[in-house]
């Protein structure tokens, strides 16, 4: 069995071998199938975005943000405080327009700081996940951190490009996913 610190390595060079229409077809075809997976569950609300970092090649959510904008969900994501380097749940306006901060992220040039009691659903960046729902992030541990605040019930999804690893030890303080979806299927755990 591979370390997080071996996938995490080999994870970011699978995606930097991607060319940039990959990561766009990819991403396409993950919104697809969280369109379908959405089918199932029109009475969710609330959902929580991470926005990609172009330079490590995440799955570009703003395909998704449009699918959510259009059935009229409620939009949050997240920025790091800089005092405490906890994630602040920001709320987002329809028309959000983005900027990139330091790190490359895409943070709303407007948005409101609100409690993340709300939260139906969180969809979170990992670079690997194996068939239990266990990730390997990019070793921050701020989603963990920020998945503890939200109500137990909150459902965890993660996007891949990639199929999951047979197994990856989880660490304490390790929060699994609910599902995962790529652009052939949505795993459940």
């Amino acid at each position: 069995m591979k370390t997080k610190k071996e996938l995490r390595s080999a994870y970011r060079q699978l995606r930097k071998s991607l060319k940039s229409e990959e990561v766009e077809s990819k991403s396409k075809a993950i919104t697809a199938q969280f369109q379908k997976w959405l089918e199932q569950r029109s009475g969710l609300q609330h959902f929580h975005l991470f926005f990609p970092i172009d330079r490590f090649n995440e799955v570009n959510t703003f395909y998704i943000k449009e699918i959510l904008d259009q059935l009229d969900k409620t939009l949050y994501t997240s920025q790091v405080n800089k005092t405490n380097t906890e994630l602040e749940t920001l709320k987002l306006p329809k028309e959000a327009a983005f900027f990139m901060d330091e790190w490359g992220i895409p943070v709303p040039q407007e948005s409101i700081l609100v409690s993340p009691g709300k939260i139906e659903v969180v969809f979170v960046p990992l670079l690997a996940y194996d068939k239990f729902g266990n990730r390997v992030g990019f070793g921050k541990g701020f989603y963990d951190l920020f998945l503890r605040k939200l109500k137990p019930e909150v459902i965890k999804i993660g996007l891949s490009f990639y199929e999951p690893e047979e197994q990856i030890e989880p660490e304490s303080h390790d929060i699994g996913l609910d599902y995962c979806i790529t652009p052939e299927k949505a795993f459940t755990f």
